[in-house]
């Protein structure tokens, strides 16, 4: 590739960011690979073109790519401090996809995960356009609720516990709207998805760490409360930000927000005597102010000053705010054990978890066939490090919380235990 190839990008000041793009077949999960994959910069429809194709994973090499100062995205800026790029696809069999937007902030991996209809599909794909990130772009406030529904109530409390569901039904659109669209999404992908479109990932680990737990805890509440349900609609939450949190159709995520849900995804935010997750509000705390609920600026600061994650959230929230875990998470194969499974262990959670690295390995080639024999020997310790490897979790060959619910969330995808009906 030429040295000058992005010459036309602006770079007054800029530094790089690293983009992976990852191709899966829509229906199946499967991984699609030998596709072409061209990335070009949005603010110059001429500027030259990169080109790579996809590995047995389905997956680009990391792509290095200009983006704003670093400081644009970690202090308040009027400048706009992600760059955006253009991706389109093509791959036989498959219907070409174009993704117009994808952010590229400095320091730090963007992950554009593309599906792709078969050629035969009904339904061809949709050039998607990513929309802006809602610290940059013009959204309308949060409307003021209650952070704790009153049983009395329309939003009445149906559940005897909280559960983290497998899937959520964003509704992409206010209530109110019968044309907008409803879409499925994994609860994971769902909280990734609005981290990465409502906080910027180069923020201090722990500023990203209480901002995910509010956006977790809010979207719970709405679960718990069945709160759109009990009004009469038939979706979970909403993607506008005057009654919910920001969601958008298609948009990349980012590496360091995706490991930070990976890890926590299990949390909320509970307050003494109180079993419902509590709806936690917060606003960007420089356009639009919001006293007693958490400014995400200013958790940013706090962040930078030294604060842990719980800190910044009991500064907004008060003292009473703690950390909760949800007894049950549903939708995946078997729980996680309550132990890391490392080499040496063995067991029925090994052996389940060795079955599920081989149903994998069918449709993710590069990852290698093991004894399901339940011992965690050499060999599944280089399978799990390749798994890791692959999915971009520390490489560590260690069977971690995150780990276990990655492999399980991989292979409800590919093994289709999880086709929506």
């Amino acid at each position: 590739m030429p040295e000058n190839a992005f010459e036309n990008v602006p770079r007054l000041p800029s530094s790089q960011g690293q983009l992976k793009v990852h191709l899966v077949a829509q229906r199946t999960q499967k991984p699609i690979p030998g596709a072409t994959v061209e990335i070009t910069y949005e603010g110059d429809p001429d500027s030259e073109i990169r080109r790579y194709t996809t590995d047995e994973s389905g997956m680009t090499p990391l792509v290095e790519l200009p983006a704003p100062n670093l400081e644009y995205s970690t202090q308040f800026s009027e400048e706009q401090p992600y760059s955006e790029y253009t991706i389109r696809v093509s791959a036989g069999g498959y219907e070409d996809a174009e993704v117009a937007g994808t952010e590229i902030l400095p320091g730090v991996v963007a992950l554009q995960e593309i599906e792709l209809p078969a050629a035969t599909a009904e339904e061809p794909f949709e050039r998607i356009v990513i929309g802006p990130h809602t610290l940059f772009g013009d959204y309308p406030p949060k409307i003021a609720e209650a952070e704790i529904k009153p049983t009395t109530e329309t939003g009445e409390i149906v559940l005897s516990r909280v559960v983290i569901p497998e899937y959520v039904i964003v509704h992409d659109g206010v209530p109110s709207d019968d044309s907008a669209k409803n879409y499925w999404v994994r609860f994971r992908d769902y909280i990734k998805n609005v981290a990465s479109s409502e906080i910027y990932a180069t923020w201090t680990d722990a500023a990203i760490r209480a901002n995910v737990l509010a956006i977790m805890s809010f979207v719970l509440n709405r679960v718990y409360t069945e709160w759109y349900r009990n009004k009469g609609y038939d979706f979970t939450i909403t993607s506008s930000t005057a009654f919910d949190q920001k969601w958008i159709y298609g948009r990349n995520v980012f590496q360091t927000i995706s490991n930070v849900v990976d890890e926590m995804f299990g949390n909320y935010l509970s307050r003494p005597n109180v079993k419902q997750p509590i709806l936690t509000q917060y606003c960007d705390g420089r356009r639009v102010t919001c006293p007693n609920w958490m400014s995400q600026w200013g958790a940013q600061s706090l962040g930078e000053r030294g604060y842990s994650a719980i800190e910044i959230l009991r500064y907004y929230y008060g003292d009473s705010i703690y950390i909760n875990t949800a007894v049950e998470i549903s939708g995946v194969p078997s729980s996680w054990p309550g132990y890391d499974l490392a080499e040496g262990a063995s067991g029925a959670k090994v052996q389940q978890m060795q079955e599920q690295l081989n149903t994998i390995s069918n449709s993710y080639p590069a990852l290698p066939k093991i004894a399901a024999d339940g011992i965690f020997g050499p060999a599944t310790k280089a399978a799990v490090e390749r798994f890791q490897s692959i999915f971009g979790l520390p490489a560590t060959g260690i069977v971690n919380y995150p780990t276990w619910y990655k492999i399980s969330e991989i292979y409800v995808g590919v093994s289709r235990i999880a086709e929506l009906r």
